[in-house]
């Protein structure tokens, strides 16, 4: 198997190829920070296309997480154009922002965000609520997607009665459930020992080998090792883009 070479981000790019879900055009995100301004993002160029496997990885004060906030909407660049899926996003409001969001992307995080007193299924089933999905649709695809991540025995379970990996598990199946273009998980084993944290990253790498779009962002190298090809920020820059030690072994 040979590994594709990636792209060279100091080139510009001319808007999403066929295959690509992500493209970003020379993102700049600038903060004003009293009379001075910060840049945290400064001129990133970066394709991801459709089933790839990626980590971006960086610490803390790098832009990773600027960067996680533009690529799953939750935020807009000052400067640049971002493509998500064919759409340009770069200019949309918020509300705008919020539909594609809700269609396009899944989201998993360190802190699980699930309801403490709802059950496992009603916490899944919350984003078809929100888009006004039938009841019974939605509850059958919940459940699928429950019994797609090992819990179709804790439907009936609330947070409080789950472990740490289970309730990551429900994250995961709810960010699964409007069938997005890609998977956004933010430190998903932060939360975690290791011997859990390792499960969850085997759960990843079977919804690759089906065919999901998985972008992981890490501040351990250990977890970033999971992707096919690990993206490094450093100082609002892509500072390496290549693939991963553990999938070049295997592509050897």
């Amino acid at each position: 198997m040979e590994l594709e070479t990636a792209p060279d981000q100091n080139q510009a790019s001319s808007g999403p190829r066929e295959g690509e879900v992500i493209v970003t055009e020379n993102i700049w995100k600038t903060y004003e920070m009293g009379d001075q301004q910060v840049n945290a993002l400064r001129g990133i160029n970066l394709r991801i296309r459709h089933n790839e496997y990626v980590a971006i990885m960086g610490p803390s004060g790098s832009g990773k997480s600027t960067l996680m906030n533009l690529i799953g909407c939750l935020d807009s660049p000052s400067q640049g154009r971002y493509w998500l899926n064919g759409h340009d996003v770069s200019e949309l409001n918020d509300d705008e922002l919020a539909r594609i969001r809700n269609k396009e992307i899944g989201f998993v995080f360190q802190t699980f965000n699930l309801l403490a007193r709802a059950t496992s299924l009603h916490n899944v089933e919350l984003p078809l609520i929100y888009n006004g999905t039938p009841a019974a649709e939605r509850i059958e695809r919940a459940k699928a997607a429950l019994e797609a991540v090992n819990l179709g025995t804790r439907m009936g379970h609330k947070p409080n009665e789950l472990s740490g990996g289970q309730r990551q598990r429900v994250a995961i199946a709810r960010a699964l459930i409007n069938r997005p273009s890609i998977i956004l998980a933010d430190e998903p084993t932060g939360n975690l020992d290791s011997k859990t944290g390792d499960e969850i990253m085997a759960l990843f790498d079977d919804l690759h080998a089906k065919g999901n779009t998985i972008v992981l962002v890490t501040h351990e190298p250990d977890i970033a090792e999971y992707a096919h090809r690990v993206v490094t920020i450093r100082d609002g820059v892509i500072a390496s883009d290549q693939p991963s030690t553990r999938h070049a072994k295997k592509g050897s």
